[in-house]
């Protein structure tokens, strides 16, 4: 399986994102807990690129790209933003007071629980940001 969606920089384009993602569990035959957790990854990911990535007013493109072998499921985020690794962020100490933590990087400590792997790396002025995690098909888990 090998799909991919091009989206504008705009919030609204997110309802886009959870469709691809949606559709991709259908496809896969993913449980309805793997598809809200990587739904809730690309929103994540793609929100960060959305707010942060261009100087603000600036039109551009995002590419989200997936790819299943039946084992594994591969995500790939890319745009041409602003220079960002989150795999460098120090992960989130969850057991701080909520009030006295630095804002941000929530969503990328959740991104890192819940995907296997996360890799970044800037290439050609595109930051592409690898997710991969291992899915059990609906079939197999029932045999």
């Amino acid at each position: 399986m090998r799909k991919e969606i091009k989206i504008k920089n705009h919030v609204a384009e997110l309802e886009h994102v959870a469709a691809f993602v949606e559709e991709i569990g259908e496809e896969l035959g993913l449980d309805m807990e793997m598809q809200m957790n990587l739904n809730l990854v690309m929103e994540e990911m793609v929100s960060n690129v959305i707010f942060y990535a261009y100087p603000e007013g600036a039109e551009a493109t995002i590419e989200l790209k997936a790819e299943s072998d039946g084992k594994e499921l591969t995500f790939v985020l890319s745009d041409r933003g602003r220079e960002f690794d989150p795999t460098l962020k120090d992960d989130l100490d969850v057991n701080s007071n909520p009030a006295e933590r630095d804002l941000g990087g929530m969503g990328i400590y959740i991104v890192k629980n819940i995907m296997n792997q996360v890799s970044y790396q800037r290439l050609e002025g595109k930051n592409l940001l690898t997710m991969k995690k291992n899915i059990i098909n609906k079939s197999e888990n029932n045999a």
